[in-house]
């Protein structure tokens, strides 16, 4: 057997040695919790719960393994994919750490222990979250932070809503499918973003450089600007509505942009479209346009109607080189209904295009995707997914690579935990 694989059974045993260490889980003030209450939940409360009664540490994890059944081909003549078995994949782990360091301050630091793209243990990145400044002193600006939440440090931004619903490594407790968008709009930066909630009302505002890996010399220079603008609000004990617009602009001083290239732990689904000779990508079966700076907008509807729920995506990126040109958009559906006593199972479907072309004139380029799945919330922290998904490839923009005519589909089943 390959040294990695004992890698990975030791980082798992060491993250459940330390779930038996830390059996009882201190509460943490704003915090969104890692398990099924965590659900459906986007940016943290500013309701104060919690009171404060000095520093806490909380250790928590994620763990998740796959079956994988899936069958793949293309149009190009020969067999140029690779055939895809029926079994495991590489199963992945996160190590969490939330510590409460002040009134209304704590911080949040995520290890990927192993993924498919890091086979090592890997920081993917953590921020401090400031709900109060009481530390300055005792109720300044208390009227505004009554509102606001301060966020600073190398972590995912809070550009559109997908990044609340998908699957971060192990941690697919808030995913109610196998897989993420196929424009996976996430990405992990240097950022500092100030969130306002009142009454419902959601404004966002928030800066970063634009990259993945940092280091102080020039020749990359760009600069970020995002935002939110949103509604959300349970307006009686069976409805909720959210709607949310989100913008994300990269400067031209950018050598290239991370928005859909950030998730350093690979996509799901795994091994799909791998070429025979030429290999194939951890990243795939995502899009990314690859645009080195641009402009881009996503919109999120969310309705929950006693169990009933829908989620939506239009999402849009334009090239900011126009010289280049080109852009994508992205269509996204998910219907789900949620049942029984505490709306612990759940069956559904999403459907995701994306149709856009990657320079001006060149030929359109599409993929779409269709998922139907069933869920069990075995517990709070357990839960098992089966899914049928189905990926095609369409339009001449393909031709002459692995992609031409492409397609894959079969079945999913994940189990996952997350505390």
């Amino acid at each position: 057997m390959k040294t990695s694989f004992f890698k990975h059974i030791v980082a798992t045993l060491m993250l459940f040695g330390t779930v038996a260490v830390y059996a009882q889980f201190p509460s943490i003030q704003y915090y969104r919790y890692n398990d099924k209450r965590g659900v459906n939940v986007f940016e943290t409360s500013k309701e104060d719960t919690v009171k404060y009664d000095g520093l806490k540490l909380r250790v928590g994890g994620d763990f998740s393994f796959m079956f994988q059944g899936i069958s793949q081909e293309n149009d190009l003549v020969g067999d140029t994919l690779v055939e895809l078995s029926n079994n495991f994949s590489l199963p992945t782990a996160n190590l969490n750490f939330d510590v409460q360091l002040a009134d209304g301050v704590r911080m949040h630091l995520r290890t990927y222990l192993s993924s498919r793209n890091h086979t090592e243990a890997y920081v993917k990145g953590g921020y401090l979250q400031m709900d109060k400044l009481d530390f300055i002193s005792p109720g300044f600006l208390g009227g505004f932070m009554k509102m606001a939440t301060i966020k600073v440090g190398m972590d995912e931004i809070n550009y559109g809503d997908t990044h609340f619903r998908r699957s971060d490594n192990a941690r697919a407790i808030y995913n109610p499918f196998a897989g993420n968008y196929i424009m996976d709009s996430f990405t992990t930066e240097p950022f500092l973003e100030v969130t306002i909630q009142n009454n419902g009302i959601i404004g966002l505002v928030g800066m970063s450089n634009g990259r993945l890996n940092q280091k102080p010399t020039a020749g990359d220079d760009g600069r970020v600007f995002y935002a939110k603008l949103g509604y959300d609000k349970q307006m009686n004990d069976d409805l909720r509505f959210r709607l949310t617009g989100s913008l994300y602009s990269s400067s031209d001083k950018g050598t290239r942009d991370y928005l859909y290239n950030g998730d350093r732990a690979g996509a799901r689904y795994y091994n799909v479209l791998e070429g025979i000779n030429d290999g194939g990508s951890a990243f795939l079966p995502r899009l990314n346009p690859g645009f080195a700076y641009h402009t881009a907008f996503q919109i999120n509807p969310f309705v929950k109607y006693s169990g009933l729920e829908f989620f939506g995506v239009f999402e849009k990126t334009s090239n900011g080189d126009d010289a280049t040109g080109g852009s994508f958009t992205q269509l996204g559906a998910e219907l789900l209904y949620r049942f029984g006593t505490t709306e612990q199972l759940y069956v559904g479907g999403r459907y995701n295009s994306v149709t856009g072309e990657f320079a001006d004139g060149l030929p359109a380029s599409d993929v779409n995707r269709l998922n139907l799945g069933f869920g069990w919330f075995m517990t709070q922290n357990i839960a098992t997914k089966l899914e049928y998904v189905t990926h095609k490839y369409e339009g001449d923009g393909w031709n002459g690579t692995r992609f031409q005519g492409a397609k894959f589909d079969g079945i999913v089943i994940e189990a996952t935990i997350g505390f």
